[in-house]
């Protein structure tokens, strides 16, 4: 099968952001996935963020690992830095290539199939390591690429398409996210640009593990009446904790939100989250409160959705491994074969 190329060409007129970018200068190839695909919703954000943010193309890393979710790559970003791994192993190859050159933005992307079975143990390793970077599980509860088995996400009671309920109990990454230690939680619907916009720029801005699950329906698979990870059921059951404006060092990204208490959270970079409470009770930088709240509104069968967690303060692995602030892949012989007396005085000191 054959796919017709999108044209180099751009028209003129084309608004370009402060390093000289259009919008579709941050796109990628033709996306091959079904019509309608939540997936190609969420890639369309990511373009949107970076694009606004001003992020040079070349400065970022993505890295994705067996699925349609790990699919998506190819389609934004095009002139970005790209590696598929292999299945359920992207958190690994994301953390040893961090660790090799920590000057790129690291954008992780993966799915329920590739993160919550064969690849859980990586993907909790990964976030309770505080590794620098912005993981994205586009999460629609079926293997899509195996014909829409039900995936280690899938509610309990849930059915398939062809009319099988599931009996085991699900995988809940946000759950497990604020357990290991992620510093940026948050959750978020493919069909709702407005909020997950922000999220993503909001990720790229933190310091440490940031974590965003993205309910992403499965057009073909699982978007059915009795599915929970359908369009419909989605939006009949999203209750937003908060929602987000997102400003830059410079200049303020307005957005028309709901009024509500306002929480400014500064990032690393100079950037500041602001956050206006739709839950006058609702304290994302208290971590067990956060646990507690997804727990209490996934018992009534909601969609928690927005900002869960933020810590201001994090640091990463970097941080905790007291790694030099020049990139490894930057470091000459000299730094890093010192000699025989240097690896001396090192063993000396584990005695």
């Amino acid at each position: 099968m054959t796919y017709l190329a999108k044209p180099r060409l751009h028209h003129p007129s084309l608004a370009t952001n402060k390093v000289g970018y259009t919008r579709r200068d941050y796109e990628g190839k033709i996306s091959t996935l079904c019509a309608g695909c939540g997936h190609d919703s969420i890639s369309a954000a990511i373009i949107q963020a970076c694009w606004e943010l001003d992020i040079e193309p070349h400065r970022v890393a993505k890295l994705s690992g067996i699925g349609c979710s790990s699919k998506t790559p190819d389609y934004f970003l095009g002139a970005s830095h790209g590696f598929n791994s292999v299945h359920g192993r992207m958190p690994s190859v994301l953390t040893g290539a961090n660790l090799a050159n920590r000057g790129l933005l690291y954008l992780g992307v993966s799915g329920d199939g590739d993160s919550a079975s064969i690849g859980l143990g990586q993907f909790a390793h990964a976030l309770r390591r505080g590794v620098n970077m912005v993981y994205i599980v586009e999460n629609n509860g079926v293997y899509g690429l195996t014909k829409g088995q039900f995936s280690a996400t899938a509610d309990r009671g849930s059915k398939s398409k062809k009319g099988a309920i599931n009996r085991d109990a699900p995988v809940d990454l946000i759950g497990l996210a604020l357990q290991l230690g992620a510093s940026y939680v948050a959750r978020s619907f493919s069909g709702d640009k407005a909020q997950l916009v922000p999220l993503i720029k909001g990720a790229i801005g933190h310091a440490g593990a940031a974590f965003i699950d993205v309910i992403s329906p499965c057009v073909t698979f699982n978007n059915h009446a009795g599915s929970t990870k359908s369009y419909d059921y989605v939006r009949e059951h999203n209750d937003a904790v908060s929602r987000i404006d997102f400003i830059s060092p410079k200049s303020e990204i307005t957005t028309a939100y709901a009024p509500g208490e306002v929480v400014d959270v500064p990032q690393h970079d100079g950037t500041v989250l602001r956050l206006r409470k739709l839950h006058e009770d609702y304290d994302p930088t208290d971590r067990l409160a956060a646990m507690n709240h997804v727990q209490l509104h996934q018992a009534r069968g909601e969609v928690l959705t927005g900002l869960l967690y933020v810590e201001a303060e994090a640091g990463d692995l970097h941080e905790a491994l007291n790694t030099t602030a020049t990139p490894l892949n930057a470091l000459g012989r000299a730094e890093l074969c010192p000699g025989a007396e240097a690896l001396a005085r090192l063993n000396a000191s584990l005695r």
